[in-house]
């Protein structure tokens, strides 16, 4: 905890916002989407979504095979405290949604689906997209995969895999992930390891999201390795998130965003 306050204080030392942004992509990133306040009619449904986890009061056994949790010292978890304390946060998971819906990614993956909350987010920004969900818990797989059916969301394939078996085995090569949310194994083994994988998907538009860079002294090892390797051009550090580009028509620069 201390760690993280500190590389939060760090943080809001460091960050800007739209004013101090020269380049015009992330400007207007920023200005039509980061900072867009107007009122959605999907935000109703991503509430919706969240109350129904939330008011379940159901005990499921989590099969963990990330990083582990902060919160949670058993691996049997009410699912009304998994969607509160684990699951992404309403803010950020309308952030999400403008995300997605600006840049209208067609093929979608998300590397850690927990029970849903995001990928929700994710199909609701762009119903026509092709999303890909991989979760290594089955019955936190399931809750979600219920939830998702539940709330129309047909566009999600949701995977029961571990997500290195699964990056291995498929044809990367063949497949352009237009967007990939990673939200799994906040490792900085695992995320590089992801990182590196998922390159032969990489696209002049390409949008990635790494979820908890500042998580652990490691995992900002692993976001700083990231922001420094030849493919990566443009990134974007929200504190919670980090966003990766990979434009090749951009000059190398790094944002620290309040957003």
């Amino acid at each position: 905890m201390l760690f993280q306050i500190k590389s939060y204080l760090k943080f809001l030392w460091n960050s800007k916002n739209e004013h101090g942004v020269h380049s015009p992509f992330v400007f207007n990133l920023l200005t039509k989407c980061f900072y867009d306040k107007k009122s959605k009619p999907e935000y109703s449904i991503l509430k919706r979504y969240r109350k129904s986890l939330t008011e379940n009061k159901n005990f499921i056994e989590v099969t963990d095979f990330g990083a582990g949790s902060k919160v949670f010292k058993s691996n049997r978890r009410q699912i009304a405290k998994i969607a509160t304390t684990a699951g992404i946060s309403p803010k950020r998971a309308e952030l999400l949604f403008r995300v997605t819906n600006y840049f209208q990614p067609k093929n979608i993956l998300e590397i850690g689906t927990s029970l849903g909350l995001a990928t929700s987010a994710l199909a609701l920004g762009n119903p026509k997209a092709k999303i890909i969900t991989l979760e290594g818990c089955p019955e936190t797989g399931n809750v979600a995969k219920n939830h998702l059916d539940h709330f129309e969301c047909k566009n999600v394939d949701t995977i029961i895999t571990e997500f290195e078996d699964f990056l291995v085995r498929t044809n990367l090569q063949s497949t352009d992930y237009n967007l990939i949310y990673f939200d799994g194994n906040h490792s900085k083994k695992a995320t590089l390891a992801y990182f590196d994988l998922l390159l032969t998907t990489i696209t002049n538009d390409s949008v990635w999201i790494f979820d908890d860079i500042h998580w652990s002294p490691e995992m900002e090892e692993a976001w700083k390795a990231i922001k420094d390797h030849p493919k990566v051009t443009v990134t974007i550090d929200t504190f919670q998130w980090g966003f990766v580009f990979f434009r090749y028509e951009q000059e190398k620069e790094h944002f620290v965003i309040r957003a």
